[in-house]
């Protein structure tokens, strides 16, 4: 037997938590394969099986296990002896009823099993995974297709079934316990600590978006065409609080004990929501990168958070956060600060509003802007002059590339 231990997975990490199990008790798995989830205060990771065998599964979904702990065990001889079973007479397999519906066949083969964050979906759907075709990397299933699949139903119980959910979706007086994930017990701390520990102000300020709006309609073929992604509102205001950070360095600095640390570069944590809470992967040297890498870099630490593929380092060591709550509607909001940082910048919805241009009253796209900042670091002149540094760049593009 070969024992499976919960791996290092950062220096102040003591414990994890089993997220989920990608195999089942008495699968027969290959080596280096994926046969289960943890999930840590910062991020979930996946465990190979150590060797090819049968598993033996030792604690259950939803414990807690401190690291190099034993958690399963993989039985060596029972590989072996496989193939040989496989080759003994097949077992007729029983003609089923007329009433009986076919599962979908799933893609893949052996590889098709969901992500840590479809595995929970389905679940929570009650949606066999056997039922689900992927359309990930060698047929596994993701986030996305958990999402949009449905538990099968007679097609004559529709109405049965639309009541069944009307009344699952209707209040009621029961009430529901559920333990908090690591993740959402750090996220939590965090944000207490924040509150606790600095001396946080928000100021607040609007942004035409017509002009950036235009030059996205202009150039949005020619920019996806060349570099392959399209050009979105995070990367514009990445890059204008990257210029403005070189005249207001005080946003990009924090306190360590009795001293300022100033940066010469700029790691933009960029805040992404996923299934399992809140992360900020960090974009390294954002202030060095052109529109389309600072895209592409995005896009790329977004879709690995949802699948929580993210590791610890990716979301260590930022210097300043942006989050966008108007994907969700937000109007306006107070953002907290992201500790040890000295600021974030919020963004809204886009609503349409009219505006005074000029002595005319006119119809604009606007967006509220707001940054959170530590007025312990950062005085109210230079919060106020650098999201109106911010917003100007925004309604002016040309200063994005001339850096003026």
């Amino acid at each position: 037997m070969i024992d499976v231990v919960v791996p290092a997975v950062g220096e102040s990490i003591a414990e994890v938590t089993i997220a989920a199990w990608l195999k089942k008790d008495g699968d027969i798995v290959k080596m280096d394969e994926a046969i289960l989830s943890i999930e840590s205060d910062k991020a979930t990771l996946e465990v190979a099986a150590p060797k090819a065998g049968k598993l033996k599964i030792l604690v259950k979904e939803g414990e807690t296990v401190k690291i190099g702990a034993k958690v399963a065990q993989v039985d060596e001889t029972a590989a072996a002896s496989a193939p040989a079973a496989s080759a003994a007479a097949p077992t007729p397999t029983p003609t089923p009823t007329p009433t009986s519906a076919p599962q979908a066949a799933p893609a893949g083969g052996d590889k098709n099993y969901p992500s840590p964050a479809a595995t929970k979906i389905l679940a929570e759907k009650g949606v066999d995974p056997a039922a689900v075709a992927g359309s990930g990397k060698d047929g596994r299933i993701t986030k996305g297709d958990a999402l949009t699949a449905q538990a099968s139903a007679p097609k004559d119980n529709a109405m049965a079934q639309l009541v069944k959910e009307t009344i699952q979706g209707s209040f009621g007086r029961d009430i529901k316990r559920e333990k908090m994930s690591n993740l959402r017990k750090t996220i939590a701390k965090r944000l207490v600590e924040a509150k606790n520990t600095t001396a946080m102000l928000t100021t607040f300020n609007e942004v035409d978006m017509s002009a950036i709006m235009d030059l996205r309609k202009k150039y949005k073929d020619a920019f996806k065409d060349k570099h392959g992604v399209g050009l979105g509102f995070m990367s514009l205001f990445t890059k204008a609080a990257c210029q403005a950070i070189k005249n207001y360095p005080a946003v990009n600095a924090m306190i360590d004990g009795t001293e300022i640390v100033y940066h010469n570069y700029a790691d933009i944590g960029v805040a992404v929501s996923t299934p399992r809470g809140l992360v900020v992967p960090v974009v390294r040297n954002a202030e060095a990168m052109s529109l389309a890498q600072i895209e592409l870099k995005i896009i790329e630490l977004a879709g690995r958070a949802r699948d929580g593929k993210l590791g610890i380092d990716e979301m260590q060591g930022g210097t300043f956060t942006i989050t966008n709550g108007g994907v969700f509607g937000s109007m306006l909001s107070t953002p907290i600060i992201n500790i040890p940082q000295s600021a974030i910048l919020g963004m809204h919805n886009i609503v349409e509003r009219p505006v005074a241009v000029n002595g005319q009253v006119v119809i604009r796209p606007i967006m509220y802007l707001a940054l959170s900042y530590d007025h312990r670091i950062v005085d109210g002149r230079e919060s106020v002059s650098f999201l109106k540094t911010v917003k100007e760049m925004i309604e002016d593009p040309a200063r994005l590339l001339l850096d003026v």
